[in-house]
């Protein structure tokens, strides 16, 4: 039996979202809420043949606690999205208030289960809802996942469009380190399952760094005021849940890229902290899962000249990020 929950089901990432977990043969139930609409997408999806029961709450009558009882993984796409023109400071202040209040519910309710983090900025909430769960006494570095798999999707579907890779992204993998955006998204081209042809040269390399680190912009300006990255990040958020899901059952050697506290492993945290040269709370690593969340941290491996340099760039934009995130929920030392 696993549950899964989805916080903001109605949005734009939450309803595709919740249709790809009502479709996972291995969600038995299916928790949802938001503060409009719910119960009329969980009725929508309720009449789909699978497994998982579903059940839609609104705030009204307790409808989050109901919600988050019993659940085994917590998916949280909920806030608004980024539009043209909107920093990422501008999210902040809206979203950060949102991961907040649901993370607080989360520390009194669920407080065992897998919290997977999609609002964004990532690199912040993440660190926001690690600071709420400390304030409750249940934070647990091994459970807690800010959702970097959209990254390596898109870094993954790139590359294989230039190598020409006739089964497409699926046979292509780019590893993927550092944060969730901008300059903080490292894509580790070297490394790409599939190199890239000898005739890519460094101006080449640079511009499909660019595009990788930019692609929610590039989706931003498409939709022209309709939206952000929806579609995509929901099949990304599901594919990662997925693997969170298969380990919670038993399955062995299951890796996937997350933005995670680096304390879930402290060996290899360490690795990586020596490796990047500073010792950041969160990175964005491909980590190995087990029944109990973290099991192993992997390292960076080889990288280039190029690749230590988009690193020292991501550090400052982490550090500022992880400190804004934590001392939203701090109190002033004044």
């Amino acid at each position: 039996m696993v549950k899964a929950v989805v916080l903001g089901a109605a949005g734009g990432i939450g309803q595709p979202l919740a249709l790809l977990l009502k479709a996972n043969p291995l969600v038995t139930a299916l928790g949802l809420f938001d503060i409009v609409n719910t119960p009329g997408v969980a009725a929508d999806l309720s009449h789909i043949a699978t497994p998982a029961k579903v059940q839609g709450y609104l705030p009204p009558d307790g409808g989050l606690k109901k919600a988050l009882t019993g659940a085994d993984v917590i998916v949280i796409p909920a806030g608004v999205p980024r539009k043209p023109g909107m920093t990422r400071d501008d999210l902040f202040k809206i979203n950060a208030g949102i991961v907040r209040d649901l993370a607080e519910e989360i520390a009194i309710t669920a407080p065992k289960a897998f919290i997977l983090v999609i609002s964004n900025p990532v690199n912040s909430t993440v660190p926001i809802v690690a600071e709420v769960l400390k304030k409750h006494q249940v934070f647990d570095p091994k459970r807690l996942f800010g959702v970097t798999t959209l990254d390596v999707v898109r870094a993954s579907t790139f590359v294989a469009e230039i190598v020409k890779d006739t089964t497409i992204s699926p046979n292509v993998t780019v590893p993927v380190f550092g944060g969730h955006s901008g300059v903080t998204i490292v894509p580790l081209l070297s490394q790409s399952s599939h190199p890239l042809p000898a005739s890519f040269d460094q101006t080449a390399r640079e511009a499909l760094t660019k595009r990788i680190q930019f692609g929610g912009d590039e989706v931003v300006k498409a939709k022209d005021g309709g939206g952000s990255a929806t579609l995509s990040m929901a099949f990304a958020g599901a594919q990662f849940a997925e693997k969170v899901i298969r380990a919670l059952k038993g399955e062995k050697g299951i890796i996937a890229p997350s933005y995670v506290h680096l304390a879930a492993d402290g060996a290899g945290g360490k690795t990586v902290q020596s490796e990047i040269g500073k010792d950041l709370t969160y990175f964005s690593v491909p980590v190995e899962l087990g029944t109990s969340g973290i099991v192993k941290i992997g390292a960076l491996g080889p990288t280039n000249d190029y690749e230590k340099s988009l690193i020292r760039a991501a550090i400052p934009d982490l550090e500022d990020n992880i400190s804004k995130g934590e001392s939203f929920i701090q109190p002033s030392k004044l």
